[in-house]
């Protein structure tokens, strides 16, 4: 193992173990490489690597500290991934949003709280067949959110938002092409808010795999022609 992957290694134990908790400032740099036998190098190297993906925060004339290890503080890194798909692979993330948003909905219909229901009802109510096709992907982008956050599981919501993102060309591309692409979506978005307005998970999945589904038909047969 190279001497930077044994201190990324050993900081994270100090992290998982509880030495270290959320929150929390490391000790100084020459106590914490002697605690953990490295060569003050290969910790710098560490916590800067641990910097970049959001496990540490290093404050200049503070010290370094351990996030708070949400997360959505995590997994930014993925998002930072996730923007250098190309055109070719919408189809592949479409794919994990067909197998992760149907739980995620039938989650958010026993889960969800008064207030994002309500929340939900007016993203719904904010677009109609006439809004321009970006204020309505706008809007479609919220309402998955929306439902994904009323999920109850943090790590599910911010897999969600990152595999939805990509998606965002080829929806108003649907919205700018497709006759009645607007109306069949806002009638699959009814169907998803009704299903989890009356707290039934197997209808909220159904519909979700639906809407979902018929997404990654319709650019699968665009992209063929």
């Amino acid at each position: 193992m190279a001497l930077t992957d044994e201190a990324i290694e050993k900081i994270k134990q100090m992290i998982i173990s509880g030495r270290i908790r959320p929150g929390e400032k490391l000790p100084r740099e020459a106590d914490l490489a002697a605690e953990l036998g490295l060569s003050r190098n290969s910790l710098r190297e560490a916590v800067k690597a641990l910097s970049l993906i959001n496990v540490l925060d290093v404050r200049q004339g503070d010290g370094t500290y351990a996030t708070s290890l949400q997360p959505s503080l995590l997994l930014e890194a993925l998002s930072f991934i996730v923007d250098f798909h190309r055109d070719d692979t919408v189809l592949e993330f479409l794919a994990v949003r067909r197998i992760l948003e149907p739980a995620a909905t039938a989650m958010a219909a026993l889960a969800m709280r008064d207030e994002d229901r309500a929340k939900l009802g007016d993203i719904l109510n904010a677009t109609d067949i006439h809004s321009p096709v970006d204020d309505f992907v706008a809007a479609d982008l919220e309402f998955h959110r929306t439902i994904a956050e009323g999920s109850g599981n943090s790590v599910l919501a911010s897999l969600v938002d990152s595999m939805s993102m990509p998606t965002t060309r080829a929806r108003v591309w649907r919205g700018m092409t497709e006759p009645h692409a607007i109306e069949k979506t806002m009638g699959e978005h009814r169907a998803i808010y009704r299903a989890i307005m009356s707290r039934d998970p197997d209808l909220a999945r159904s519909w979700a795999t639906i809407h979902i589904s018929g997404i990654e038909s319709w650019l699968r047969l665009a992209l063929a022609d």
